[in-house]
C-alpha cells in the first residue's frame, strides 16, 4: 500500500474509532456495530490468509445476502484478494461458466446452492477450498471454520486501483463478460453520493437489492463510508420491508420495479415518512406517487452500469422528469458519433465516460476491454444526449448492443436467441424488449418453426427457463413463417421491432 492509498479498510477502522458503537448492519434482528464489524472481518480476513488467500486471488461467493456475505466482502478487501460474487438466480450451467471464467481459490456457498457447486467441481480446477453457509455437504466445510481464527487482518500489500470486485454482466454475444471494478473506483464513486445526498452517520439503507448487484453493494459500501448503517434483507419481502423501514427509521435507498410500488401497496398510516432519498429504474406514475405519498422524500433519476462504479448521472426526478440526471463529481460524460467525436446539444450519439469511477477491464477478455476503451473513453453502449442545462436523457442501445432491461436485470439477446435455438424444433428466433407495466420490459421472442414442427409458446418458455436464469427466459413468444431479413441476408432487428411493437 502506498502514501496516497485509500482504501475500503480504511473506512473500516475510520468507522470503528469513530462511531464504535453505532449500528453497522442489521441482518434478521441482529445487530452489528461499527466496531464489531471490525472485528468480525479481522478474523475472517485472517482464516482467509491460513487458507492461503492472497492478493488477487478470487474468493467466489454464490449465496443470497446474508451476514457471512458482508463480512466476507470486508475480509476480501483487507486481503487485497478479489470477490466473484454469482448471481444466484442464474441456471447451473451459467454459473458454472462464471465460476470458471473467475477461477476462484476458494468458493463459500448457502445451503441452497452447494449441490450445484458440488456438481461443477471436476471444471473447477482453481478451487482448493469450499466452504458452506448454514448447513453443508462435502466437498463444503462449515463456514464457522473459515470465520474462526482471532488473530488481526494480515497488512495488505495492495493498491487500492487493483482489482476488488468481478461483476459479470449481462451477456452481449451470448456470455457474460466479468467487469473488474478496484476500490479505488468504487469509493470515488460513492464519495459523489455521499455528497449529493449529504449522507451522515445517521443515515440508514435498505438494502433489498442483492449484494451481488453493482446497485446493491454499492449502496451498502456508500452508506458504510458515511458511517451509517444498512438494514440487509436476504430477499426481498415488501411487508418486512415496510416494517423495517419504520422500525430502523430508513433514509435512503435504492430499488427495481416493482418494488417501490409494492412498498406503498403495503404502508399504512405514515410507515415510510423517514425516507428521504429513493433512487432506481421505475415508472413515471410510481415516481409521482411516491413523491405524492411521502412529499419530505426525493426520487433520483439516474443513469450508471456496473462499468461505471454504479451511477454516472444523478438528479432529483421532479428537476427534469423523463431525464437520466446530470453527470456526477468525477466523471467526464458525453455523447459521440460513430467516429467519436462529441455530438451537438440535443442531439443523440452514444454514451462515453471517462474518469476514476470507470472499470479496470472485462476479465478474460483484452478483446473487448480494449474495443470498450477506444479511443481515450469507455463507450457504454448506450443512445441518448443532452439538453441545454446538462441533463442526460436516455435513448436507447447501441445496435451492437441490444439489452433488455426487465425488472432491474440486463438481458442480452443474443443469450436468450442462443437457449431458444438449442430447441430441435426452432430454425430462427429474434427476440426483442416490449414494454411491460409491471417489470418496465418484457422479453418477446420472435419465431419461426421447422417445417413438420409444432412446438407451442408454453414448451418452448419451459425449455429456455431449464437451459438459463429464469429470469431471462420470454415472457411472449409469436410463431412466424419467416424473418424479415436486410440486404446482407442478416436479420432486420428494426423491421421486427416495428411489426411488433
Amino acid at each position: 500500500m502506498t502514501l496516497k492509498d485509500f482504501t475500503l479498510p480504511d473506512v473500516y477502522r475510520r468507522n470503528a474509532q469513530l462511531f464504535p458503537d453505532h449500528t453497522a448492519f442489521v441482518f434478521e434482528g441482529k445487530r452489528i456495530t461499527h466496531r464489531d464489524y471490525l472485528g468480525r472481518i479481522e478474523r475472517l480476513a485472517a482464516g482467509l490468509a491460513r487458507e492461503g488467500v492472497k492478493v488477487g486471488d478470487r474468493v467466489a461467493i454464490l449465496s443470497q445476502n446474508s451476514l457471512e456475505m458482508i463480512d466476507l466482502i470486508g475480509a476480501i478487501a483487507g486481503l487485497g484478494a478479489i470477490l466473484l460474487p454469482v448471481n444466484f438466480r442464474l441456471s447451473a450451467e451459467e454459473i458454472g461458466y462464471v465460476l470458471a471464467d473467475g477461477a476462484p481459490v476458494l468458493v463459500v456457498a448457502g445451503s441452497e446452492y452447494q449441490e450445484i457447486i458440488a456438481a461443477l467441481q471436476t471444471s473447477l480446477p482453481s478451487v482448493r477450498s469450499y466452504f458452506g453457509i448454514g448447513k453443508h455437504t462435502a466437498p463444503f466445510a462449515p463456514y464457522a471454520d473459515l470465520a474462526a481464527s482471532d488473530a488481526s487482518m494480515p497488512d495488505g500489500n495492495f493498491s487500492a486501483d487493483e482489482g476488488f470486485v468481478i461483476i459479470h454482466t449481462a451477456a452481449v454475444g451470448g456470455r457474460p463478460r466479468g467487469a473488474l471494478l478496484s476500490q479505488t473506483g468504487l469509493l470515488t464513486a460513492q464519495s459523489s453520493l455521499v455528497q449529493a445526498w449529504s449522507l451522515t452517520e445517521r443515515d440508514v439503507n435498505l438494502g433489498v437489492l442483492p449484494l451481488f448487484h453493482v446497485a446493491g453493494l454499492g449502496l451498502m459500501l456508500t452508506v458504510q463510508q458515511a458511517g451509517g448503517a444498512s438494514v440487509i434483507a436476504s430477499k426481498f419481502d415488501p411487508q418486512q420491508a415496510v416494517r423495517d423501514i419504520a422500525a430502523e427509521r430508513v433514509t435512503v435507498m435504492s430499488e427495481f420495479a416493482p418494488m417501490l410500488a409494492n412498498l406503498m401497496d403495503q404502508a399504512k398510516g405514515d410507515e415510510l415518512k423517514t425516507l428521504r432519498a429513493v433512487t432506481g429504474l421505475d415508472t413515471p406514475a410510481t415516481i409521482e406517487r411516491f413523491e405524492k405519498a411521502c412529499p419530505h422524500a426525493v426520487f433520483w433519476a439516474a443513469f450508471g452500469q456496473s462499468e461505471t462504479s454504479g451511477l454516472a448521472t444523478l438528479s432529483p426526478y421532479r428537476n427534469r422528469p423523463g431525464s437520466a440526471g446530470r453527470p456526477l463529481f468525477w466523471r467526464t460524460i458525453t455523447v459521440v458519433d460513430s467516429a467519436d467525436k462529441p455530438r451537438p446539444t440535443g442531439q443523440t450519439g452514444e454514451i462515453v465516460v471517462r474518469g476514476p469511477t470507470v472499470f479496470k477491464g472485462y476479465w478474460n477478455n483484452d478483446a473487448d476491454a480494449a474495443h470498450t476503451f477506444r479511443n481515450g473513453w469507455h463507450h457504454t453502449g448506450d443512445i441518448g444526449y443532452f439538453d441545454a442545462d446538462g441533463y442526460l436523457w436516455y435513448a436507447g442501445r447501441a445496435p451492437e448492443k441490444e439489452l433488455i432491461k426487465t425488472g432491474g436485470e440486463n438481458v442480452y439477446p443474443a443469450e436468450v436467441e442462443n437457449a431458444i435455438l438449442q430447441h430441435p424444433d426452432i430454425a430462427d428466433v429474434v427476440v426483442i424488449g416490449v414494454p411491460d407495466p409491471q417489470w418496465s420490459e418484457a422479453i418477446k421472442a420472435i419465431c419461426v418453426r421447422r417445417t413438420g414442427a409444432n412446438v407451442t409458446a408454453d414448451e418452448l418458455i419451459d425449455f429456455v427457463a431449464g437451459k438459463i436464469a429464469r429470469y431471462k427466459k420470454p415472457k411472449h413468444i409469436v410463431f412466424v413463417d419467416q424473418l424479415p431479413r436486410t440486404a446482407k441476408g442478416e436479420i432486420d432487428r428494426a423491421a421486427v421491432k416495428f411489426d411488433n411493437s
